[in-house]
């Protein structure tokens, strides 16, 4: 079974902090943002104080502190996951259809050349293959506790979307796609 989201968000927190500021510093005003419900993608609405981009997440906690940072916001409806506060099913597959971002920001659990990005549940990881296709940039979001390990469920392809982590250990997945690795 997959850790809430209140014990994942203590897992590499320095790491996730550090991923989390500098994928915020990629979003401009005119900007209109997928966010995906995740403990490094929450981390990052901490860093996203009155800006002037419009945000659509599936994730509770991240619309609440985007709100209350002063950011225009949009919530996709559906079905609440309790563990992991992720809105999921149909109704949000739908409405996520309907829209063309600029950005898309995605969590993983599971980063592999072969498998590529990968989720343990099927519903959460169609939200992230739809807003990865409705993206003309997409970021993954992984720590370097996430490479080299595969979930049940693609997301999508190594190539399907830019890398920033604080560590990518596998050589071979920097030739396949961007990667950003930040430090402090």
């Amino acid at each position: 079974m997959e850790d809430s989201i209140n014990e994942k968000i203590k897992k590499h927190i320095d790491k996730k902090s550090l991923i989390a500021q500098y994928a915020a510093s990629q979003i401009q005003d005119n900007d209109f943002v997928f966010i995906d419900a995740g403990t490094t993608t929450l981390l990052m609405t901490k860093y996203l104080k009155e800006s002037k981009a419009t945000f659509v997440t599936n994730g509770i906690a991240h619309a609440r502190e985007l709100s209350a940072n002063g950011c225009k916001t949009l919530v996709l409806g559906g079905i609440l996951k309790q563990s992991t506060e992720a809105i999921i099913g149909l109704v949000a597959a739908s409405n996520l259809q309907k829209y063309s971002f600029t950005k898309s920001f995605i969590g993983t659990n599971g980063v592999s050349e072969k498998q590529g990005f990968t989720t343990p549940d099927i519903e959460e990881a169609t939200l992230k293959s739809i807003a990865i296709e409705k993206s003309f940039v997409s970021y993954i979001l992984a720590d370097s506790s996430k490479f080299n390990k595969v979930s049940a469920v693609s997301i999508g392809s190594i190539d399907s979307a830019c890398i920033i982590t604080d560590k990518c250990p596998n050589e071979t997945i920097k030739k396949l796609t961007i990667v950003k690795e930040v430090t402090e």
